[in-house]
């Protein structure tokens, strides 16, 4: 007489451990606070976490434009030079520049860069404005 299979028991119970242990593990979100993805916070011990800025390189060659608006018209503010990596503050749907509607509100808020022309440089996703 065989001894009875035992296996799927604890296979359902180390799941049931690693579920539970998932549900835990949900950050809590503060009142009045949107949920949803937001920048990267890191902290080392016995110091006050620190907001990791999106960042991206600019690829437009020989510069980007920064605008007043989310568009192509109106007079550029300013341009940056290929390869400057700069700080995102946030992203808005606006004019599609070769079939990209997304633009970037700089950190500084001096203006919006096409982010047909911005490559990530840090892993760090926008969020929306």
């Amino acid at each position: 007489m065989r001894a009875p299979h035992t296996g799927y028991r604890i296979t359902s119970l180390l799941a049931g451990v690693v579920l539970a242990g998932t549900a835990l593990a949900v950050p809590a979100v503060a009142a009045g606070h949107p949920a949803g993805p937001g920048p990267i916070v890191t902290a080392e011990a016995g110091q006050a976490p620190a907001v990791v800025v999106p960042k991206g390189r600019v690829i437009a060659k020989p510069s980007l434009n920064v605008r007043k608006h989310p568009n192509t018209g109106g007079t550029p503010v300013r341009s940056i030079p290929y390869g400057t990596i700069i700080n995102l503050d946030c992203k808005v749907n606006g004019e599609s520049v070769e079939g990209n509607p997304r633009w970037y509100l700089l950190k500084d808020g001096s203006g919006y860069v096409a982010a047909r022309w911005v490559e990530n440089a840090n892993g760090v996703v926008p969020p929306w404005c």
